[in-house]
């Protein structure tokens, strides 16, 4: 008789509130943002702040909740072979799917710089298109000035852009020596790796703020300073919103360092951050190259 097949078991969780607790706060954080740039933009005060703070609470709210359920399933044994590689897979097409998001904005870039501004200018037979639209228009990028008049200065990429650029590249070797850390069981290794990198990032979103300010401040750059501030803030404040939740994740991966978790069969959910923390680099290498030096 044949040996009887055994068959691994798949854990199969429970229904969650947390995917609905998400898109709620997501929906918050939208409606508000949008409310808060249209009160900007018209100096008006208004109640769109207040939804965006609601938002990025829930969204905190959720990231504990489910971050604390998925840490005692797997600490409680419950996970399988199987399971580890449906967590790699679903992982994979998670930020397959962001590689998709930055590719639109991306694309938006390079249908204003490439296809837009020749058009304007005249260029390609569309001589007509710049005569009745923008008769005094300069093709050249950045676009600092808009059809209303409003003026503006291009963010160069020395001085702030190339420090961030510079400590988020380091921040990616720190993590892969925290993570051969873990591979070598070198706990110690482990943890001070990981520190620099959570630092690195911590230090990337001060000057990242510091340099919005800088760019409001000095150099005028604004939402309202047509498509070359609008796709300066769309890019990197969506990257800026991807090193935040990044450098949240690490920061729930050091804890659970220091309380013995992980070990070098035992370690996606650090796996999985890592990879996410060298895709959001990656994407800024992108960005510093096709948004501040070209």
């Amino acid at each position: 008789m044949a040996e009887e097949q055994k068959y691994e078991k798949y854990y199969v969780p429970a229904s969650s509130p947390w995917p609905i607790v998400g898109a709620v706060g997501l929906g918050l954080i939208a409606v508000g943002a949008g409310h808060t740039v249209i009160n900007m933009s018209n100096d008006t005060e208004g109640y769109g702040v207040y939804i965006l703070l609601a938002g990025i609470a829930t969204i905190l709210v959720m990231l504990v909740g489910w971050f604390r359920d998925q840490i005692n399933e797997s600490m409680s044994g419950l996970y399988s072979n199987q399971l580890s590689d449906s967590y790699r897979q679903g992982m994979a097409w998670f930020i397959f799917s962001e590689v998709m998001f930055f590719a639109a904005f991306f694309g938006a870039l390079f249908y204003a710089r490439v296809i837009a501004l020749e058009w304007l200018g005249g260029g390609g037979n569309n001589a007509m298109t710049n005569e009745v639209l923008w008769p005094d228009f300069s093709a050249h990028w950045p676009l600092t000035e808009t059809p209303g008049g409003t003026t503006t200065q291009g963010m160069g990429w020395g001085g702030l852009p190339l420090y961030n650029t510079l400590i988020l590249i380091t921040s990616s070797i720190t993590c892969h020596f925290a993570h051969v850390g873990l591979e070598q069981g070198k706990r110690t290794q482990l943890k001070v790796w990981l520190g620099i990198t959570i630092l690195l990032g911590l230090i990337f979103l001060y000057l990242q703020g510091m340099e919005y300010v800088h760019a409001y401040q000095d150099l005028g750059l604004q939402l309202d300073s047509g498509v070359y501030g609008n796709t300066f803030y769309m890019l990197t404040g969506f990257h800026g919103m991807h090193v935040t939740l990044g450098t949240i994740m690490l920061i729930v991966m050091f804890f659970r360092v220091l309380k013995g978790h992980f070990s070098h069969d035992n370690q996606f959910a650090f796996q999985a951050t890592s990879w996410y923390w060298h895709f959001v680099d990656v994407v800024w290498v992108c960005l510093f190259i096709f948004v501040y030096v070209l």
